[in-house]
């Protein structure tokens, strides 16, 4: 049992390591799961993110009991689990339907687990109203769920998995039926309520957002693979693959082949765009072709072309072919002089900043550091 500092003090860690190794899942012949390998540490917020199908639920149910893998192993800290029934398992699983009870009030949708328990009145009344206070619902103890908003239900839901003090919650695409403003109330909801149990949670999402605003760590997964395992940051600022790249947030991906290597500043030839350069560690070799990608909020847009004063080591002329205004940003779609379309982010930090003014048709350049872009990966032959 360790401590870990957070923003409301320091927090006692009771939750499992969780340990998946060469898990493999078929339905049919559909393989679900290819040999699945994660560490989850004790404590941690860790995602499973990816598109429908990729096979992040099919890995939480298994992780819960509901299905049997075909082959591989999966520990809570040094023991092994796959043997136990869902219910012999220290864990406990928030879906995203709330799977509440519509007959009976908030207390006893909470108290549910602890009768099946046979807990005695008095420990049971102490723990569900411990449940109450820790989500927020104590004013709302007697209504049914059919009273509640859907942030509410899910609350009491969350509070329903935790009354049983599990070493590990799954939340299995928790908030995907709220409007979008919930959602965000209810991830800050969650972080908070993480930091005050100090459990393990395996969150499983398709939205990236969510995944990167609230986690320690995130999996991303594709095809019954896991692409890539790091700190958001990493994820989203050194994706290990192209579909990394693409798939968590926005980006412009470039290929090319390597025409020079000095130091750590490679020069790629581009396709549609030219040659551009990057800074990279690692050892690159002329003649390489990689794929290179530039986050669209990391690109500058102006009418004037960059003078010699500002670093700017890409510099591209276009024509804007679409403008679509988000409030806290504007999102350019740039048509660059070879043919290639560019995105681009330019957000409003200042009062009605609105630029310079750039609108449809508008010739503009868009600019970059080469510290600014990455290369993603080598392309395979």
């Amino acid at each position: 049992m360790t401590d870990i500092p957070t923003q409301q003090g320091v927090v006692r860690v009771i939750g499992s390591d969780v340990t998946v190794q060469g898990v493999i899942k078929s339905f049919g012949d559909f393989k679900a799961l290819k040999g699945v390998s994660l560490q989850i540490n004790k404590g941690e917020f860790f995602s499973l993110l990816g598109p429908s199908g990729c096979g992040k639920t099919t890995l939480l149910r298994i992780l819960a009991g509901f299905e049997n893998p075909d082959s591989g192993v999966v520990m809570l800290d040094s023991s092994d689990i796959l043997p136990l029934p869902p219910n012999k398992r220290p864990i406990n699983t928030v879906f995203q339907n709330y799977a509440l009870f519509p007959h009976l009030s908030v207390y006893e949708n909470i108290a549910f687990p602890l009768r099946l328990r046979k807990t005695s009145a008095k420990e049971l009344d102490a723990r569900v109203w411990e449940m109450l206070d820790l989500v927020h619902l104590k004013e709302h103890v007697n209504k049914k769920p059919q009273q509640l908003s859907g942030g509410q239900r899910q609350r009491v839901a969350i509070a329903r998995a935790l009354i049983n003090r599990p070493n590990v919650l799954l939340l299995d695409e928790p908030l995907s039926a709220l409007d979008a403003k919930l959602r965000q109330q209810l991830l800050v909801d969650l972080d908070e309520l993480h930091d005050a149990v100090g459990i393990t949670f395996i969150y499983v999402t398709h939205d990236q957002a969510e995944a990167l605003g609230v986690s320690d760590r995130v999996a991303v997964m594709n095809k019954g693979e896991v692409l890539q395992v790091g700190a958001p940051h990493e994820i989203y600022e050194a994706p290990a693959t192209t579909f990394v790249a693409e798939f968590i947030g926005e980006t412009n991906t470039l290929e090319g082949t390597i025409t020079k290597v000095e130091g750590d500043v490679i020069y790629i030839d581009t396709q549609g765009l030219g040659i551009v350069e990057v800074t990279a560690e690692g050892n690159w070799q002329v003649g390489e072709r990689v794929v290179h990608s530039i986050r669209p909020e990391k690109i500058r847009i102006s009418k004037e072309r960059p003078s010699h004063e500002q670093k700017d080591d890409n510099v591209f002329h276009g024509k804007v072919h679409e403008r679509i205004y988000f409030g806290h940003q504007s999102k350019f779609y740039v048509n660059i002089d070879s043919g290639l379309k560019f995105k681009v982010f330019k957000q409003h930090v200042n009062y009605m900043d609105m630029g310079p003014l750039i609108k449809w048709d508008d010739e503009v350049y868009v600019a970059w550091d080469a510290d600014d872009g990455y290369i993603v990966e080598r392309v395979r032959a």
